[in-house]
C-alpha cells in the first residue's frame, strides 16, 4: 500500500497522526488541495485499512500508570495450541499494554503498565505467572521513557 501513496497522501497522514481531529478544511489548506479530494483520499485510506482508526491518547502519568515493566516470558511448550492458549489469556490482563512474540532466548516480550512496583508485583504474581504454559519470566523496569510512539515514524512511510 505504501507504494500507492503520493506526496499528498503522506502529508495527510502526517497531519492526521499529529491531530486526528483536524478538520478536512484545515488539512486541505495546509497541503494545497481542495476539501473534496482530501476527503476522498482520507476515505480511500480508511477503506483500505491504512488508517485503522482514530483514538484518544490518554496521559498514563495523569492516570497514575507511569510504572512500566518489560517482561520476557519463556513458555514450557511452543506448539501452536499452547501459543494460542497463551495469546488468548494474555489479552485478558488489562495491565499488559503490549505483547510480542519474539525470537531468541524467550518466547514473548510484554509491556506492563501499573501504578507502582507493588502493583506490578501483584500483577506478576497473580496474573502473568498464572498464564498458560509460563515456565520463567525476567523483568526489566523502565527508569524513563525517552521515545514512545503510537504510530510508525512518517519517514518510513
Amino acid at each position: 500500500m505504501t507504494s500507492d501513496l503520493d506526496s499528498y497522501d503522506r502529508k495527510i497522514l502526517s497531519l492526521l497522526t499529529r491531530d486526528a481531529r483536524m478538520p478536512v478544511a484545515q488539512i486541505s489548506q495546509q497541503i494545497g488541495l481542495s476539501k473534496t479530494p482530501v476527503a476522498a483520499r482520507i476515505k480511500r485510506m480508511e477503506e483500505s485499512g491504512l488508517i485503522a482508526g482514530y483514538r484518544a491518547i490518554l496521559s498514563t502519568v495523569q492516570l497514575g500508570l507511569s510504572h512500566i515493566a518489560f517482561v520476557e516470558v519463556k513458555l514450557t511448550d511452543t506448539r501452536e495450541s499452547s501459543l494460542r492458549a497463551f495469546n488468548a489469556a494474555v489479552k485478558k490482563v488489562p495491565e499488559i499494554a503490549e505483547c510480542h512474540m519474539i525470537a531468541g532466548g524467550y518466547d514473548y516480550l510484554l509491556k506492563v503498565r501499573t501504578s507502582s512496583i507493588e502493583a506490578y508485583r501483584i500483577v506478576m504474581g497473580q496474573q502473568i505467572s498464572a498464564l498458560p504454559h509460563v515456565l520463567t519470566t525476567s523483568t526489566y523496569v523502565a527508569m524513563e521513557t525517552v521515545v514512545e510512539q503510537t504510530n510508525p515514524p512518517m519517514s518510513t512511510i
